[in-house]
């Protein structure tokens, strides 16, 4: 059942992960705003809902309360996962200002907008002030505007997601406290076994004649021995002979990153954070647990914990595995949008109703 009465929009909406995650819990996402065109088509299809093509930047207070409509009759969420690549542990490289921006101007927007509720999701290490003084100013902004909020480090597995991802959610209310929902998988953690064991075997450069999505990249003649070397569940390069180990690994300087890549899964375990690269064998582990290859696309959607009927391109078009992995790494995992909508519910039902 749809809660018409909460009406969210969502910045940097990408394919719809997060927004497919709240409409599953009822709440009526008007919106979907991000600057990637190519996202609009799997974001309308699967969500029944309006994409913007616009960059953040270029987005108004004016054109959020539009979307809105009139205050008194509606409960407004403003949500969003701002580009992330540059809060990763895994980039070294200098922050510019202009990587900052996109977080900047969502508090902009709370600022301005002054939504009911601000849903905002992140990597963990943004939670760090001193060394994003960002994150600083953007709950600078909600005590600004009298907001409770609350944020917190959320490993997604402990909420039935079946990959390990650290994320900072963070949630923020005019209604009074706010908080995620307990956890719901603490003790039950969801493996690699669970959802994708059942699926097809597939080779390296194989695809699925029962599901196009189910495809792997093909892999150069050395990476296939170098699979091959590597012991099923869970096994890594440590095994390997000299001569299969890279140069860049061998050097004093890269031996801390040699069991980080290259490595297989274990069956038993959640899979490791989904990335835009995630199927490919040399960007971390992301090997099959058995078979000799990297994970299918499919596989990758299902660890992201999207349903398998998520259409990401018409099926007129080629699929393209950069393209596709890109959607599917850069999404919030659907799951993850069910709880923070369950979560916005179960505030609403003790905060808000004892208000009216």
């Amino acid at each position: 059942m749809k809660e018409k009465r909460i009406k969210v929009v969502d910045l940097f909406c990408g394919i719809g992960g997060l927004t497919h995650g709240l409409i599953k819990e009822g709440l009526d996402v008007i919106a979907g705003i991000d600057n990637d065109n190519s996202c609009k088509f799997g974001y309308e299809y699967n969500n029944k809902t309006k994409f913007i093509h616009k960059d953040i930047l270029q987005v108004s207070a004016e054109d959020i309360d539009e979307l809105f409509g009139e205050k008194s009759k509606t409960i407004r969420v403003l949500a969003g996962c701002a580009p992330c690549q540059p809060f990763s542990k895994l980039n070294i490289k200098k922050i510019t200002k202009k990587q900052l921006e996109p977080l900047e101007k969502f508090a902009q927007l709370i600022d301005e907008v002054k939504p009911d509720i601000v849903s905002m999701e992140n990597v963990g290490g943004l939670a760090n002030m001193e060394k994003y003084p960002i994150f600083k100013t953007f709950i600078n902004t909600l005590v600004k505007n009298n907001y409770n909020y609350k944020y917190e480090i959320v490993d997604v597995s402990e909420y039935g997601v079946p990959q390990k991802r650290k994320r900072l959610v963070l949630l923020a209310s005019k209604f009074g406290e706010i908080e995620l929902i307990k956890r719901t998988h603490k003790d039950k953690k969801v493996t690699v076994r669970d959802v994708i064991r059942t699926l097809e075997p597939i080779k390296d450069g194989g695809v699925s004649k029962k599901d196009p999505l189910h495809r792997s990249r093909k892999l150069a003649p050395i990476n296939l021995k170098r699979i091959k070397a590597t012991p099923h569940d869970g096994g890594s390069s440590s095994s390997w002979s000299k001569s299969l180990i890279l140069n860049c690994h061998k050097k004093e300087s890269g031996k801390t990153y040699r069991h980080t890549v290259y490595g297989r899964m274990s069956w038993d375990q959640p899979a490791p954070t989904m990335t835009t690269q995630c199927v490919g064998l040399g960007n971390g582990r992301y090997g099959h647990p058995t078979q000799n290859r990297a994970i299918s696309l499919r596989e990758a959607a299902i660890f992201q914990t999207f349903p398998k009927d998520y259409q990401f391109l018409p099926s007129s078009e080629p699929i393209l595995i950069n393209k596709i992995a890109k959607f599917i790494g850069n999404a919030v995992p659907v799951r993850l949008g069910s709880v923070i909508g369950k979560s916005i519910k179960e505030h609403l039902s003790k905060k808000y109703e004892g208000r009216r």
